[in-house]
């Protein structure tokens, strides 16, 4: 080995062993507080070198779930998979689970050197099928299946069918495939709508590309996160990004609808309201209670701070050049989640089914993959918001723990969604399963 390969290689071993261990202790008390429309904000910190606390991946053993309370049951929908991110239920029941992971980063700097070894080190690089599996579950008189669906994507994330057509967003792009109700495998070749930020060998920090369909079907929602933490890596880097794009299924013209989300995922329409709601991952890297991920309406045309701002009006003094007229109109978010939680998965409970125990009917489940810069962790759970009147009602309850165990992640939540008979279902990306979670007492 070239020696000087050999130096850069260990320089970098030990600066991540360094951040791993000068762990910035977060507070208890703030993070409790951080849970609610009236979270509490501490002063910011600036770091040289920003700690970094990750926990190491795990996986399950034979017969471990994750925990779940007295009123509900947990069980393995699908096992074996490939890092799982999404889940979508057909309207046959047929359920798609979407395995990725992201595509090569180019290294820009020392840091994103260190950050790639690090975050493997928690999961993040599990190698991911680029593929959408089909998972039809057993009947009356039929054994349940399980094939390959969609394969040789490109790290995709969300899907969303409109009648005949099912829409992937990739990486890099949003495809459309033809689709007929109850076919096991797509083998046409998909049309591409429109290209996304984030074509191959460009870096592409937040890869993860969310999607979601209009109640009529007529335009699509893309969520697309920023390509730095606080655009470190140039504005021109950004261009359509920490955004929501708003594209006409007709004409494939597209929109910005909402902008400075930093990294938004998992846009879904509110049951009552019919408002859209998102769950947003915050900035890093100005301490570890700082700053709270968060939970959403999003107005059309609105400005939710990034990266100028954060949680309305509180500037970012390390962004520069400044710009006031923006965080004059940044919108304060609805719903704090606590700070660094790595909220990812979002899905609304009907409020008119009877499936899941009363308090967990009328409101949203959110999926918290997971801090990897604060000690002790945070997120690692699926938590419910409870709302009423199409806003939300109070603290956060944990519904699914016990993915974190004895300093180990054992799994990871991402994607949610809800079946057809009601249950909830939970992509865990670190333990290559897709749970189900259900009323204890149901089927």
């Amino acid at each position: 080995m070239n020696p000087s390969i050999h130096l850069r290689q260990g320089s970098v071993l030990i600066a991540a062993a360094f951040l791993l261990s000068a762990c910035d202790h977060g507070d208890p008390s703030v993070q409790a507080a951080q849970q609610g429309g009236r979270p509490t904000l501490p002063e910011l910190k600036n770091y040289l070198l920003p700690p970094m606390k990750v926990a190491p991946a795990g996986s399950w053993k034979q017969g471990e779930t994750p925990v779940v309370p007295a009123s509900l049951k947990i069980s393995a929908f699908a096992t074996g998979l490939m890092h799982p991110r999404a889940v979508y239920p057909l309207p046959n029941g047929d359920i798609l689970i979407v395995e990725a992971n992201g595509p090569t980063q180019p290294k820009n700097r020392p840091k994103d050197v260190i950050m790639g070894p690090i975050k493997a080190y928690g999961g993040s690089a599990q190698k991911g099928a680029n593929r959408i599996t089909l998972v039809r579950p057993a009947s009356a008189g039929a054994a349940p299946l399980r094939t390959t669906f969609l394969d040789h994507l490109k790290s995709p994330f969300g899907v969303a069918l409109v009648g005949n057509d099912l829409y992937v967003a990739n990486a890099d792009s949003l495809m459309r495939y033809p689709y007929t109700e109850g076919e096991t495998k797509i083998t046409a070749a998909g049309i591409k709508v429109m290209d996304l930020p984030g074509a191959e060998g460009v870096l592409n920090h937040h890869w993860t590309k969310s999607l979601l369909a209009s109640p009529d079907g007529s335009k699509l929602y893309v969520g697309v996160g920023s390509n730095s933490n606080i655009t470190e890596n140039g504005i021109e880097a950004e261009m359509n990004r920490a955004d929501i794009l708003e594209v006409d299924r007709a004409s494939g013209a597209a929109r910005v609808f909402a902008s400075g989300l930093r990294n938004p995922n998992s846009m879904q329409w509110e049951p009552g309201s019919k408002a859209m709601w998102v769950v947003v991952n915050e900035r890093d890297e100005i301490g570890p209670d700082l700053v709270p991920d968060y939970l959403t309406s999003v107005r059309d045309g609105g400005f939710y701070g990034w990266p100028y701002s954060y949680y309305g009006q509180h500037v970012d003094p390390r962004v520069m050049p400044q710009r006031p007229d923006l965080v004059a109109k940044a919108i304060v978010p609805d719903y704090a989640l606590g700070s660094h939680v790595a909220s990812l998965g979002l899905v609304f409970n009907d409020p008119a089914s009877t499936t899941m125990p009363a308090g967990l009917r009328e409101g949203a489940f959110v999926g918290e993959h997971g801090s990897w810069d604060r000690s002790p962790p945070s997120g690692y759970k699926v938590v419910f918001v409870p709302f009423q009147n199409g806003k939300p009602s109070g603290k956060p309850v944990d519904v699914v723990t016990g993915f974190l165990a004895d300093g180990h992640a054992k799994g990871r939540p991402v994607g949610l969604a809800m079946d057809h008979s009601g249950a909830l279902l939970i992509a865990d990306d670190v333990g290559n399963t897709v749970w189900r979670v259900s009323a204890a007492g149901t089927q």
